[in-house]
């Protein structure tokens, strides 16, 4: 089964001049991606919708941040989107003299039982 859905942002597709389209891998990543960039209170409709990871990037670096965002990240992911991921693992990274922050999910595909690896990068730059 090949299942595609609407692309993240929305644009129209140049040659068919319709909503463009993306493979449900990808879609999904577009999801998580809406998910840990949105900070809670940004959408008027679902103000609850996000977990604000934008907001550690300049926070000392810290075992206790390290943790901090993992917990943020799971908790997001499982509430909103549990029905199409899994998360195995999630990660941290980055230079935080440079006020960088990377986070690394793993996570499985419900619906193809896909193992895929995201990395979300933060930075002042």
């Amino acid at each position: 089964m090949y299942r595609q859905d609407y692309s993240f942002p929305f644009r129209i597709d140049a040659s068919s001049r319709q909503a463009q389209r993306a493979a449900y891998e990808a879609h999904v990543g577009q999801m998580v991606r809406q998910v840990l960039l949105t900070t809670p209170g940004e959408r008027v409709n679902l103000p609850e919708f996000g977990c604000g990871l934008r907001q550690l990037v300049f926070a000392p670096r810290t075992a206790a941040l390290d943790s901090s965002v993992k917990l943020i990240v799971l908790s997001a992911l499982d509430r909103w989107l549990s029905d199409h991921i899994q998360v195995r693992e999630v990660r941290t990274g980055g230079d935080p003299n440079a006020g960088e922050l990377s986070v690394d999910i793993d996570y499985i595909l419900r619906e193809t039982n896909t193992a895929t690896t995201l990395q979300i990068q933060l930075g002042a730059s």
